[in-house]
């Protein structure tokens, strides 16, 4: 569709924007307030019973429809910019291919993206075995549903009220549940376990958001951050209308996160490499210090206020100041990847909706190690993807998962966040800067791995 081709204002949206963000779920053309998630993953055994859930959450039913509508999501959160007055809880549903079997839904009327057609257990991303993850992802699954707002008692209402739903639709059964919970550093940025700013880079699809990411934070002229709206949402081939009825594939993963190794990692790293701050070994390995001070224009941390994001790597052709191996230039090259024009590189960025989950008793950034989790917390990959294919498969197995991505006379190794080898093989060694700014880089062996992928899935959200 032509009018997804440029971000536009929702606002002055009108004709076939106008109507798309009317039928369109909230939370994929711009991100929902969730710091408090909880997330059901049902199976449908009774085509009636899930036509009747299904059908409850979206009809109003006494005035009140739980999936709203992106358009209701943007004017409440002007609504909250304006007067404080707090939105409507986030509800989001989504099916898998089996789900659309399930309903019986014709073949020209399903979703045709070839990968969220086969699975994610089928996918080529090295993956752990599908029998190691957790028992809601190794056999049937056909619903996900997310349960989301700012603050727990809201959210809570709106979770007990979609399982009374559940209990009342024959044959849709609960089968797995996951709850997440917003981690936040002292300077109120969203971080994950190991204790990285976390998020900061995000495709924008309106103009409202991206004039606000170039009057509110650092700019927008060495990086663009608009993107298009084809990039995230695709014709739904099961509305009446194709022409405004729209929606987006969901990917979900559970990574789980050994904090205690990541730790002891970043020491090892900066013995092999002869750096005494440990912090840089750390940010060597994310891209950027821990509070999200990009390594790439600065050999320490302290600029996150707000956190910097307007910066290429066009000053660092030899990854003298942020590898090449570095988790943020790895999963976005900004032109620096080697292998295609940035344009190109684009194509593969995805809007992402991550959230941390599991209960920490240590101090997040106390500096001790030997107190860290070692498992039972970690991140809720989630994303919003036009093409599964070209983007988030991509960006794992191309980009994160390839050692000689970036391409460079030194192969600059797996991303030492997400990178998996084949059945869990020893990772290839990195090339690292000894010090800030040097050319010549130094092979050493990696860090071990310290996030383990527990099952996942690809969903459409209609």
């Amino acid at each position: 569709m032509a009018f997804l081709d440029q971000p536009f204002s929702w606002k002055s949206a009108t004709g076939n924007e106008a109507a798309m963000l009317d039928g369109l779920q909230p939370n994929i053309i711009k991100a929902h307030t969730r710091e408090r998630l909880s997330i059901l993953f049902l199976t449908f055994s009774n085509r009636a019973g899930a036509q009747k859930f299904l059908r409850s959450l979206a009809v109003p039913v006494g005035g009140k429809a739980w999936v709203k509508s992106a358009k209701k999501h943007l004017q409440e959160v002007a609504a909250f910019k304006q007067s404080g007055t707090p939105g409507s809880s986030y509800v989001g549903v989504g099916l898998t291919m089996s789900g659309y079997d399930a309903l019986a839904i014709p073949a020209a009327r399903r979703p045709g993206d070839a990968s969220f057609q086969n699975g994610m257990k089928n996918a080529n991303l090295n993956d752990p075995p599908a029998t190691t993850w957790d028992p809601e992802f190794q056999g049937r699954l056909d619903c996900v549903v997310l349960i989301g707002d700012a603050t727990l008692t809201p959210k809570n209402a709106a979770l007990k009220a979609v399982r009374t739903l559940i209990a009342s639709s024959p044959g849709v059964k609960e089968i797995g549940r996951q709850h997440g919970k917003g981690q936040r550093n002292a300077n109120e940025d969203g971080i994950e376990h190991f204790g990285y700013v976390d998020g900061r880079s995000q495709p924008l699809f309106l103009h409202e958001d991206i004039d606000a990411e170039v009057l509110s934070t650092d700019g927008a002229t060495t990086w663009n951050p608009a993107f298009a709206p084809n990039r995230v949402v695709v014709s739904d081939p099961a509305g009446p209308n194709p022409a405004t009825d729209f929606g987006s594939y969901f990917i979900y993963r559970k990574l789980e996160q050994n904090v205690k190794q990541f730790k002891k990692g970043e020491t090892a790293l900066a013995k092999r490499l002869g750096i005494k701050d440990e912090k840089r070994a750390g940010a060597m390995v994310v891209g950027r210090f821990q509070d999200g001070s990009p390594l790439t224009t600065q050999f320490n941390e302290g600029n996150h206020n707000p956190v910097p994001n307007d910066f290429n790597y066009n000053s660092d052709p030899s990854g003298g100041k942020c590898p090449h191996f570095a988790h943020i230039r790895k999963v976005n090259p900004r032109g620096s990847g080697g292998f295609e024009a940035e344009a190109d590189e684009r194509m593969h960025i995805m809007a992402r909706r991550g959230q941390t989950y599991g209960t920490r008793v240590d101090g997040l950034n106390d500096g001790k190690t030997a107190n860290k989790p070692t498992k039972d917390v970690g991140l809720l990959f989630m994303t919003f993807n036009a093409d599964i294919a070209q983007q988030f498969e991509f960006a794992q197995s191309v980009w994160a998962n390839n050692p000689g991505f970036p391409a460079h006379s030194s192969p600059p190794g797996l991303d030492l966040v997400i990178g998996q080898m084949p059945n869990d093989s020893p990772r290839p060694d990195v090339s690292g800067p000894l010090k800030w700014g040097d050319a010549n880089t130094k092979s050493v062996s990696a860090l071990p791995r310290a996030v383990t992928m527990k099952g996942g899935e690809y969903f459409f959200m209609p």
